[in-house]
């Protein structure tokens, strides 16, 4: 490559290290909310820059070069500066800060969400908040490669040093079944002669049902298995079938809680955590206050009304901290 001329910027910086991590430039392009020439475009501007091929852009997936894996280090240390700098900055005078990018399980997006951005939007007045919403994995991903300020998220193993973890409420899975469908007796015998609604086993809590029933030496005939608390209820509501799921999940698709019975596991108790996690050091006090804001919109919005219904489930569907 010629020699190096122009200069290197923070923006071409960040499509760097999101092109690297993504290994594709569509998809770099979709993690930065840019278009791909855009990205295409940044990447050429850098390499002229510096004076050097960073990217070998042919190959499928897109992997750095030598050049590109050295190049590498120095970025990721580049954006966390400006990062920790940016924060600070908004973190001396709230009134500051311009952007707030929050990533939300989606068993909170229909009434817990609104209301936390509605609540945070009228004292951050010049914030302009940009929300994720998707599995835990993949806000987890998000979160590691800075595309994410914040995840609430359900735990997933057990942190890493880099993360600040706030944890927020912690619920039982349950069986869902149909209205009416399981009488008195053993209740498993009478599952087992239902067929099982799967949750996705792509999904973080997927796999922890499967893993869970392995462990109890239980092999359940599934012959769906969907990735959607909608799609899952609405199978158990016209009676194809019963599921496991976590009261949050049936709280969520609220057009079939009436149609459908939550009873405990008949087998040993499962459970699941759900944190708020930011980047430590980076966000002052913010992720701590997020977290109590959190904890009261739980209390008020889910724990609550679940217990009324569901006395059963008081002590183990509970807000943490």
């Amino acid at each position: 490559m010629a020699a190096a001329s122009g200069k290197i910027t923070l923006w071409g910086v960040e499509v760097f290290v999101a092109t690297a991590e993504e290994q594709s430039i569509s998809a770099a392009a979709k993690r930065l909310n840019s278009s791909a020439a855009t990205v295409s475009q940044q990447l050429t501007n850098l390499e002229a820059a510096i004076g050097t091929t960073l990217l070998n852009r042919n190959a499928r997936p897109v992997i750095p070069t030598p050049a590109g894996e050295m190049f590498l280090r120095r970025a990721n240390a580049i954006l966390s500066e400006a990062e920790q700098a940016r924060a600070e900055l908004a973190m001396a005078d709230l009134s500051r800060l311009t952007r707030l990018r929050l990533g939300m399980i989606e068993d909170f997006d229909a009434d817990v969400t609104p209301r936390l951005l509605s609540d945070m939007g009228e004292e951050l007045k010049n914030c302009q908040f940009l929300l994720e919403t998707g599995a835990s994995h993949r806000l987890f991903e998000l979160l590691q490669a800075r595309a994410l300020d914040v995840v609430v998220a359900s735990d997933i193993g057990s942190g890493a040093e880099w993360m600040e973890v706030h944890p927020l409420f912690e619920e039982p899975f349950v069986v869902a079944a149909p209205k009416g469908a399981l009488g008195q007796g053993d209740m498993l015998r009478q599952l087992r002669r239902m067929p099982m609604v799967q949750y996705t086993t792509r999904h973080h809590m997927g796999q922890m049902i499967a893993s869970h029933l392995v462990r109890q030496n239980l092999t359940l005939n599934h012959r769906f298995e969907l990735d959607s608390y909608h799609a899952v209820l609405a199978m158990v509501a016209a009676g194809a079938g019963w599921s496991i799921l976590t009261p949050l999940g049936w709280s969520h698709a609220a057009r079939f809680r009436d149609e459908v019975d939550l009873h405990p596991l008949p087998f040993e108790p499962l459970s699941r955590r759900i944190s708020l996690v930011a980047r430590r050091d980076v966000l002052g006090d913010m992720p701590g206050d997020m977290a109590a804001r959190l904890r009261g919109l739980l209390s008020e919005m889910i724990v609550d009304p679940a217990t009324q219904k569901l006395p059963w489930l008081a002590g183990q569907l509970r807000v943490l901290g």
